[in-house]
């Protein structure tokens, strides 16, 4: 039997942690293991737990906001992977996420039927940005700077590398993606590690700034 992720909550609002809880309860990949109200208790009881998901709210009450506590976790915990879940949709806020070490960022609006599907990507390393945020921020993000010009590295990508990277840049999970090729998530993300390496891209967001560069994502799929 797959041993299941374990997630830590971070958010001062506890209603909307048994919220998350009861969300995450219905899915057989993960398992709450702790929870938290502020920045420095969510540090400490990651540090205790050492849980593979954090999710993590930005506005914290306490001295320190989730962005401090997404920068803490990359820097003391490297291996857990974080989503943010916030009420902010705007893209100094979600840039910031961004670059503080997040992987992935929901609306807490959409977070209901949304965050499982969320939770499965971070989980394998996959970029996740919520759908209902607008298009103008996403194409905000996409051209900051992080990602040098599009040149022909395109091509030096094997055919199923350039499959996996489309597929990727639709949005779908190592898992996904390894059912619909018939190969093992654990391929999935080795295709993924040498799509970067050879594109020369740190992070998983510089993946999808890229893919939309080079037209494989359409940012019309994002609200206006």
């Amino acid at each position: 039997m797959t041993q299941k992720k374990t997630v830590l909550i971070v958010d001062d609002h506890p209603l909307y942690r048994e919220g998350l809880k009861a969300i995450i309860a219905r899915s057989p990949a993960f398992e709450v293991a702790g929870e938290a109200g502020d920045a420095e208790e969510g540090l400490w009881r990651a540090k205790a737990l050492r849980p593979d998901l954090a999710l993590v709210d930005i506005s914290l009450s306490g001295g320190q906001n989730g962005i401090d506590l997404v920068r803490g976790l990359k820097s003391t915990l490297p291996d857990t992977r974080v989503l943010v879940v916030s009420m902010h949709s705007g893209m100094d806020y979600i840039t910031e996420a961004f670059q503080a070490g997040a992987l992935g960022y929901m609306v807490k609006e959409s977070a209901g039927d949304g965050l499982l599907k969320a939770l499965e990507a971070v989980a394998t390393g996959t970029f996740f940005l919520d759908s209902s945020v607008s298009r103008e921020v996403v194409l905000g993000i996409v051209n900051t700077p992080g990602v040098r010009s599009v040149d022909d590295d395109y091509a030096s990508l094997t055919p199923r590398e350039q499959k996996i990277l489309r597929l990727l840049a639709e949005g779908q999970t190592a898992k996904e993606i390894a059912n619909r090729l018939c190969i093992s998530p654990k391929t999935v993300e080795n295709h993924r590690t040498n799509i970067m390496r050879k594109l020369e891209l740190r992070r998983p967001m510089d993946l999808i700034r890229y893919a939309v560069r080079i037209g494989l994502i359409d940012v019309d799929q994002w609200k206006d």
